[in-house]
């Protein structure tokens, strides 16, 4: 409540609004905002039916070969955290989702923004860090740019990569073809990536170093392809977390999902400080981790291949697919009830890929 001599001209709502006439960081944090911004700006803008598909990647065909292209921006800060760098981010991101439709990454693109003043050897741990991410995932970097933007107008380097790679024959792997049936199954413990930026960022610590989880997953996607192509659909629960992909899978596929909340791998630490924090660890990023959706009589010999791999040695079963609430993502609770888990608005913690 105020009254008349009340001066309201400085106040800001919490919350952007969702017809907000400039650009918010929510536009970037892979929530509704995100949504909102691509699909009622950039598609009416640009058209076409392959990028209507709004896949981590685009499945084109080019020569009798079926590529899978995809391209992302890296504009994490702190550029070094426990686990990574913006450098291991921006080949993993890109070749995790060229992973996700099923493809063999291959070659990448990477173009470095700098900002005038930046320390060379900044630059030089960045650049290293990049080239042992690509060759770890065994992709090259075949092309590049350098731009330089005046100091204070960036924010030390922000790296972008494109990436491409070839799509097997057999494997159709999209957001649509979730079916009613289906597991849905994550490769590890969620959250990690998220909490160790924050925790460099704000300076805070949690009993025990929490490091991010970036990875490349094409090693344990091709793993998974191996026992069977009927994998329906991948994603990476980057921006946005687990709630994100899961939502963004049932709208695209017009199904339901059911989580059972207690099955959902969330570490110690990472509990900890979304507790401490007031954050929701489904909300939260992470950089190498997966989820599934598998017909349920390929589930077990898709999980027993996970789990012999390196990166899903922590994979399980988190939820289903099903026909009811269509578009709608809902958790069993602990105590016996369920909750909706909505695709956030914005992101819970900004600028953290």
């Amino acid at each position: 409540m105020t009254d008349s001599t009340t001066d309201t001209t400085g106040w800001s709502c919490p919350m952007p609004l969702r017809d907000h006439p400039v650009v918010v960081m929510g536009h970037g944090g892979g929530g509704a905002l995100s949504a909102e911004l691509t699909r009622h700006l950039f598609l009416p803008s640009y058209g076409g039916e392959t990028l209507g598909g709004l896949t981590d990647s685009a499945a084109v065909t080019l020569g009798g070969a079926r590529l899978a292209f995809s391209t992302d921006s890296y504009v994490v800060r702190p550029l070094f955290f426990p686990g990574g760098s913006i450098g291991d981010l921006a080949v993993n991101g890109t070749v995790n989702d060229l992973a996700m439709s099923g493809a063999v990454p291959a070659h990448l693109s990477c173009a470095f923004i700098l900002e005038e003043g930046t320390e060379l050897s900044t630059v030089g741990r960045v650049a290293q860090a990049l080239g042992a991410a690509a060759r770890a995932a065994d992709v090259t970097v075949v092309t590049g740019d350098t731009k330089v933007v005046d100091s204070g107008h960036g924010d030390g380097v922000y790296v972008n990569t494109s990436g491409i790679g070839l799509i097997p024959e057999g494997v159709d792997i999209r957001p649509q073809r979730a079916r009613p049936g289906d597991v849905v199954i994550v490769s590890g413990p969620i959250g990690q990536h998220g909490i160790a930026i924050l925790s460099v960022r704000e300076g805070l610590t949690f009993g025990t170093e929490v490091v991010s989880d970036t990875a490349s997953l094409a090693g344990l996607v091709q793993a998974m392809l191996a026992v069977t192509p009927e994998v329906h659909v991948l994603r990476d629960p980057t921006r946005g977390g687990l709630a994100a992909a899961l939502n963004e899978i049932a709208t695209a596929s017009d199904t339901g999902v059911v989580l059972d909340e207690a099955a959902v791998p969330v570490p110690e630490a990472v509990a900890t400080a979304c507790a401490l924090l007031g954050l929701d660890p489904m909300y939260v990023a992470n950089e190498g981790r997966l989820v599934a959706f598998v017909p349920r009589t390929h589930a077990d010999a898709v999980l027993d291949a996970m789990r012999a791999h390196p990166l899903g040695r922590g994979a399980a079963v988190i939820g289903a697919c099903v026909a009811e609430h269509p578009g709608t993502v809902v958790a069993r609770t602990g105590l016996g009830g369920t909750r909706i888990v909505d695709l956030p608005l914005g992101e819970q913690l900004p600028r953290i890929c």
